[in-house]
């Protein structure tokens, strides 16, 4: 019987190889979108983690230092490099929360707001790049095949 796609990306798998691998493939892709996103912020002065955290801040703010490298999937020092950093270009402001002086939270700052809409354009033009033979619905399946994957990966083996 002939091994499935499923069986084939295993790792014990005999017939194993790293382009049956799905995760070979999503690092990739990754890989391409890094390096694209780079180059496309670079024009507007933007670096990859700065993106992250001015998007976050944006999307989510103020937001907690521990949030953002949560959900930027950075390492808490670096975060708090990033932060710091921007905090003297005058993209953020950071202070403490109100309802818990531990906690310091992140805020765009007008400046901050305006490289957001620079980020985004050039995000977007990475976007549709990646996207362009893709339905909506296709968007859609491979948006909920990423959560499912990153769901299973949270579960403890």
């Amino acid at each position: 019987m002939p091994l499935n796609a499923k069986q084939k990306g295993d790792p014990l798998s005999p017939d194993f190889k790293l382009e049956n691998s799905p995760f070979y493939a999503m690092n990739r892709a990754i890989g391409f979108y890094d390096r694209e996103m780079t180059r496309m912020l670079k024009a507007v002065g933007v670096d990859i983690p700065r993106w992250r955290v001015l998007m976050l801040a944006h999307e989510r703010g103020p937001i907690s230092v521990s949030e953002i490298a949560e959900f930027a999937m950075m390492k808490q020092s670096t975060t708090t490099r990033v932060i710091q950093r921007m905090c003297r270009d005058k993209l953020i402001t950071v202070e403490a929360r109100a309802t818990d002086a531990r906690v310091t939270e992140v805020a765009l700052t007008p400046a901050g707001d305006k490289a957001v809409d620079r980020i985004r354009q050039a995000a977007s033009k990475v976007y549709g790049k990646a996207f362009r033979d893709f339905q909506p619905k296709e968007v859609a399946l491979a948006l909920d095949l990423l959560r499912r994957i990153k769901n299973g990966l949270q579960e403890p083996i």
